[in-house]
């Protein structure tokens, strides 16, 4: 079983992180400074000032890496400071950035905990405010309370956010995952389908021949071969892709290869007539995968279902798009039903923005299809 290994995170992106936290940790330390200067606490600022501001600083730029041992120093530090000297000038603020870092992470009741139980300390630390001033208290309590509740809820709105990327990314794999498995099913639906009609019209003309006309028949055996190795080398290069190793893969046929397509359903007994108008050569890579892969299936259809005699392909290759029609002289059918064949060859025209007619008449089946060409207009 394969082991899925962590996703790394980009350079620029961890660079950018780096760079936020020095930024946050540069406004820690001249936040706490100037705010405990700017209560005029007596003494020299390096008698504790300075110090706390250093460490809350320091203890910013591993905030991502242990959240809630920042915040557990952080408050320890404070109420040290707080014990050893007359500052009075808050107790959730200097820990700003540690709160709202550790609000993010899953242990957000906890952190919730602590800043209650900080802010039940203080009011209690604070009360001798009361007997002097009512108003002072309830607006420094209620400050500390609102800006705690704001840290705890940003952080909650940025793990939210975190957590919506997370499911959008992992949505988008999905979805690229399942598209990608749904063009390998419809390689390997073209491949199996137009080798066995292939390969089972020359082991019906090899047996018939086998005994009147050995050369015949050796002539058909060789022919089934060539399409069966034909098909083992484009399912070794889908093979390639789902083990996630394009180096390996093989390139996908194109328009060069219709020869070898049409050369096959000749072979099968089929009166095929390849008409090219414009250059082959100047389609890029995905419409003329498509256009093969129509052309691939139309033919298989007409050798399995049509019991059709004749066939013309008309090729059109123009500088905005595309156009291939493929019809035969069949039996046709009343009514056109879409299996894992015409689904496939509509999902690959429509995925490149194309537009694919069925037609169905007692005269014959047709198919059209029109691919744009990627550039050009519409």
């Amino acid at each position: 079983m394969a082991v899925t290994s962590p996703r790394r995170v980009p350079a620029p992106v961890r660079h950018s992180a780096g760079l936020l936290d020095l930024a946050l940790a540069l406004v820690t330390v001249v936040g706490v400074v100037t705010g405990i200067m700017a209560a005029e606490v007596p003494g020299s600022p390096w008698d504790g000032a300075i110090l706390l501001a250093l460490f809350l600083g320091a203890l910013v730029l591993v905030r991502r890496r242990w959240p809630m041992t920042v915040l557990l120093l952080s408050i320890a530090a404070i109420f040290a400071y707080r014990l050893s000297s007359d500052f009075e000038g808050g107790w959730i603020w200097p820990a700003s950035v540690a709160y709202f870092s550790a609000a993010c992470t899953p242990r957000v009741r906890w952190v919730a905990l602590a800043g209650v139980a900080q802010l039940a300390y203080a009011a209690v630390d604070f009360r001798w405010v009361l007997d002097k001033n009512v108003s002072r208290y309830v607006i420094h309590i209620a400050g500390e309370t609102l800006l705690l509740a704001l840290l705890v809820g940003a952080g909650l709105v940025c793990a939210a956010v975190a957590r919506w990327r997370g499911h959008l990314r992992e949505s988008e794999s999905r979805a690229q995952a399942a598209e990608e498995r749904l063009r390998t099913a419809r390689e390997v639906h073209d491949i199996v389908a137009h080798t066995l009609a292939v390969v089972g019209v020359q082991l019906n003309v090899a047996a018939d021949a086998l005994d009147d006309d050995p050369a015949e028949a050796a002539a058909a055996l060789r022919v089934a071969k060539d399409v069966r190795n034909r098909a083992m080398t484009d399912l070794a290069s889908l093979v390639g892709v789902l083990r996630d190793s394009p180096g390996a893969t093989a390139p996908q046929p194109g328009l060069a290869s219709l020869g070898a397509l049409v050369a096959d359903a000749r072979a099968a007994g089929l009166e095929v007539d390849l008409v090219e108008l414009g250059d082959p050569s100047a389609v890029p890579s995905a419409p003329a995968v498509t256009a093969y892969r129509v052309v691939q299936e139309a033919l298989t259809n007409a050798l399995k279902h049509s019991g059709a005699a004749k066939v013309k392909v008309t090729l059109g290759c123009g500088p905005r798009r595309v156009t291939v029609e493929v019809a035969d002289d069949g039996r046709g059918c009343g009514e056109i039903v879409e299996r894992h064949g015409l689904t496939g060859m509509r999902e690959r025209v429509s995925a490149l923005g194309g537009v694919l007619a069925l037609e169905s008449a007692p005269g014959g089946f047709s198919v059209r299809a029109e691919i744009p060409v990627a550039g050009s207009a519409a």
